[in-house]
């Protein structure tokens, strides 16, 4: 029995050896097109001083990455599909091949491609914890999924737009909470690398240390909270509303919670304990924005 046991762990030593060998060992260019743009997206976020804590969590080969001319919105990505469609003017002289050089994009679309890759992250860590039930979920998989029911199982949205003031309830479903949640924090990710190059430029002071970068980007903070900007959406489940608003925007009183922000700056974006104090002050200071509405205990 020990010597049949010895040959079933032999076996599958060597059918992981086989399935690992063809990446092993291989020069960069010789890796497939996916893993090349990954990595290639890790060195170049890191010399622009943008979070790549996140990132580098996700296997190079776990994201598809295509282009295609898209109309409605400037990316998509498809949970469960590992897929991330991005529109072809981000692609590398615009053949749809490879995503072109970080440096080389502009700040907006820096903005949308990290919004998409947290999307990418978290449905990492889904699909993780659904190969492995019997492993301790990750902390942040763990605290998002409190987050879906106590925050956004019921949300306050604005029906118009452009009518913040006016507002409905809505009890969401497994599905609707979930992408409400996820589609508010990827906003306040983009955010985040959004005003962070606006402030520093390719190449400047780093917000992460004290100084005037970090001074007006806690001011952004302050205005973004005071104004309810950092908020999601969802489409509805629901055939008929779908028909009337393919996407339904959380009221400002349903916007980013202070806990929530400070799981995503302290274990994703990974801010300096200094930065990460003053941000949790603005987002926790009262009177500062609209009265927040579910509010976790």
């Amino acid at each position: 029995m020990v010597c049949a046991l010895c040959r079933v762990v032999a076996m599958g030593l060597l059918m992981g050896g086989l399935l690992l060998a063809p990446n092993a060992g291989m020069s960069e260019e010789h890796l497939p097109l996916t893993d090349r743009m990954w990595h290639q997206l890790l060195r170049e976020a890191h010399a622009l001083g943008l979070p790549t804590k996140f990132l580098k969590a996700v296997p190079p080969n776990f994201v598809q990455f295509e282009f295609d001319d898209l109309h409605s919105y400037a990316a998509e990505y498809h949970l469960g599909a590992h897929r991330m469609v991005l529109n072809r003017a981000l692609s590398f002289n615009g053949a749809g091949a490879t995503l072109r050089p970080l440096g080389r994009l502009t700040h907006a679309e820096i903005e949308t491609l990290y919004h998409e890759l947290f999307h990418a992250y978290i449905d990492f860590l889904v699909t993780a914890a659904e190969a492995s039930p019997e492993v301790v979920s990750d902390p942040v998989l763990a605290f998002a999924r409190a987050q879906q029911g106590c925050h956004y199982g019921a949300v306050l949205i604005t029906p118009v737009v452009q009518r913040k003031g006016e507002t409905e309830e809505r009890f969401l479903s497994e599905r609707e909470s979930w992408e409400a949640l996820n589609e508010t924090w990827a906003v306040f990710v983009g955010w985040v690398v959004w005003n962070q190059l606006e402030l520093t430029g390719r190449a400047g002071p780093s917000i992460q240390k004290s100084g005037k970068s970090q001074d007006e980007w806690v001011s952004r903070l302050r205005s973004a909270e005071r104004e309810g900007i950092l908020r999601g959406y969802y489409e509805p489940d629901d055939p008929g509303e779908r028909a009337v608003a393919r996407k339904r925007y959380l009221a400002p009183a349903s916007r980013l919670s202070e806990p929530e922000a400070t799981v995503l700056m302290k274990n994703v974006i990974e801010f300096s304990p200094g930065l990460l104090v003053r941000a949790r002050g603005v987002l926790s200071g009262l009177g500062q924005g609209v009265e927040r509405y579910g509010q976790c205990g």
